[in-house]
């Protein structure tokens, strides 16, 4: 029953102080600017791709990023995000090329944002040096984009390889395959999360720490993209009546609101907890100023 009742306060403490730091209008712009940043990230992709010599590698890295996605939503914008794949650009180190990963960047810094004032503390790194630590996050990012669609291209090799060497190893190719992408997506998905709540807002939280929000948002994000892609399925010809031409933008904004606002709900709930757990007269900021063993001294 006492846990009960400190899950309970942890929760409704989340909740209250999400509202009280404009949860919802941090969300909206974490969207907006993903979604700013989506395309962008993409003509990166697409222009590492061709530098490496295989633009089929940013098809597949697409593909990965979406394999998450509510069908629905990944239908809306996918022949728009093909049209950016299969557009020719010449050279990596182009000036539209150094612009698209700065464009790029926008989409970290608003989780900057929103993670600074869930965990209660004050940047106070110069903003040239933020910029800078946000673009390597996106060309990180790319590259790392690539190197899984490179183990998902490979894939069909490994299976045969296996199947060689392993007797029992009949499954067929398409499923394996199937069940490696939302694995690696998945996988891919923890790390970031790590990294994000870990290292991109200032101040310092352990693994244990910030362990909490991360399994709420996996879960929620999975929970709220299958319901949001039923809702579609059903309803979706309300957003192309009222929306017409814009319905897929749209559809894709309304999905990412949602995970943004799944997002920034995981970081409060990560600093309810810790403030939960502080000696008295110590506050949440302070706690972050110091290492994670210290502050249940």
């Amino acid at each position: 029953m006492k846990a009960i009742r400190y899950i309970y306060v942890v929760v409704e403490d989340a909740f209250y102080t999400f509202l009280a730091d404009d949860g919802w209008a941090i969300a909206s712009h974490i969207a907006l600017s993903t979604l700013m940043a989506l395309f962008p990230f993409l003509i990166v992709l697409t222009s590492l791709a061709g530098f490496f010599g295989s633009k089929e590698l940013a098809d597949q890295a697409a593909s990965l990023m979406l394999q998450v996605w509510p069908k629905q939503v990944a239908d809306s914008i996918s022949g728009e995000i093909h049209d950016v794949l299969t557009t020719t650009r010449t050279g990596v180190l182009t000036i539209g090329a150094a612009l698209s990963v700065y464009f790029a960047s926008n989409g970290v810094e608003a989780l900057r944002v929103a993670l600074n004032r869930a965990y209660a503390v004050v940047e106070m790194r110069r903003w040239y040096w933020l910029r800078l630590e946000s673009i390597g996050y996106t060309l990180v990012a790319a590259f790392t984009a690539l190197a899984m669609a490179f183990l998902i291209v490979l894939g069909p090799l490994f299976i045969e390889a296996a199947r060689r060497h392993i007797p029992l190893f009949v499954e067929s190719n398409e499923s394996i395959l199937t069940w490696l992408r939302y694995g690696i997506t998945v996988a891919a998905l923890v790390v970031a999360l790590l990294i994000l709540h870990a290292w991109l807002p200032a101040g310092r939280r352990g693994f244990l720490q910030i362990l909490p929000g991360i399994v709420f948002t996996i879960v929620a994000s999975l929970i709220s993209g299958i319901v949001f892609g039923q809702y579609l399925a059903r309803f979706a010809n309300n957003y192309v009546t009222m929306y017409a031409g814009l319905a897929s933008v749209i559809i894709a904004l309304v999905f990412l609101y949602f995970i943004a606002a799944i997002f920034v709900y995981g970081g409060e709930l990560n600093a309810a907890i810790i403030k939960s757990q502080l000696p008295h007269g110590v506050s949440l900021q302070a706690a972050q100023s110091l290492k994670p063993a210290e502050t249940q001294a």
